[in-house]
């Protein structure tokens, strides 16, 4: 491993034990009950360290693209290779939305939603970088070729379906003020949604 790889690698590792702490700082005490001298204890880093990766308590709300993307990396090496692709993103969807609804917040859930909305900048739910959705076009490709996905479709169109309808009921959870389970529910309508996908 190169050098520049090492400090790359140390870099990500340092951001990634705050944001874990972080969160699981939020799930347990309530984000307004989290102080940032919580957050550095629990992850043992410096307090220099904290502010070089983040401006504040606040802008780790932009940090939990990451963990959903970290919880999809974990996921996609559970699938099984000869499942139907439509199948494995129902499969990812659902199982994300469960984690979702158990560890997350809502309060959280929808400032993140909601500063998506408003943002000038760069909207990070969006990044076309995130490894979320490098996944989903990796498996909008293999369903493509498969012949499991309408081949009418592109990569980038079945992307950003299955992008959209997830966010839809992510975003309807919020507004409903989480009074369903989010993992059930979503079980429920994923599979009605993603059918038009599916190749007859």
């Amino acid at each position: 491993m190169t050098l520049e790889r090492e400090a790359m690698a140390k870099k990500q590792s340092t951001k990634s034990k705050i944001i874990e702490a972080a969160w699981k700082l939020f799930h347990e005490n309530g984000y307004e009950e989290t102080t940032i001298e919580d957050i550095i204890a629990q992850s043992g880093i410096s307090k220099g360290t904290f502010y070089h990766y983040f401006s504040g308590k606040d802008s780790l709300l932009s940090s939990l693209s990451d963990i959903f993307d970290s919880y999809y990396e974990e996921l996609i090496l559970e699938l099984d290779d000869q499942m139907n692709t439509v199948d494995k993103l129902i499969t990812l969807c659902c199982r994300a939305h469960q984690m979702i609804g158990e560890r997350i917040q809502l309060n959280l859930l929808s400032s993140l939603y909601s500063s998506q909305v408003v943002t000038k900048g760069d909207k990070h739910l969006l990044n076309q970088n995130r490894y979320y959705y490098k996944l989903v076009q990796q498996l909008a490709d293999e369903g493509i070729r498969r012949g499991e996905i309408r081949s009418d479709l592109s990569v980038f169109e079945v992307a950003k379906i299955f992008s959209m309808c997830e966010r839809a009921i992510i975003y309807d959870y919020c507004i409903c003020e989480a009074s369903y389970d989010l993992g059930e529910y979503t079980s429920t309508v994923i599979p009605i949604l993603l059918e038009g996908i599916r190749a007859r």
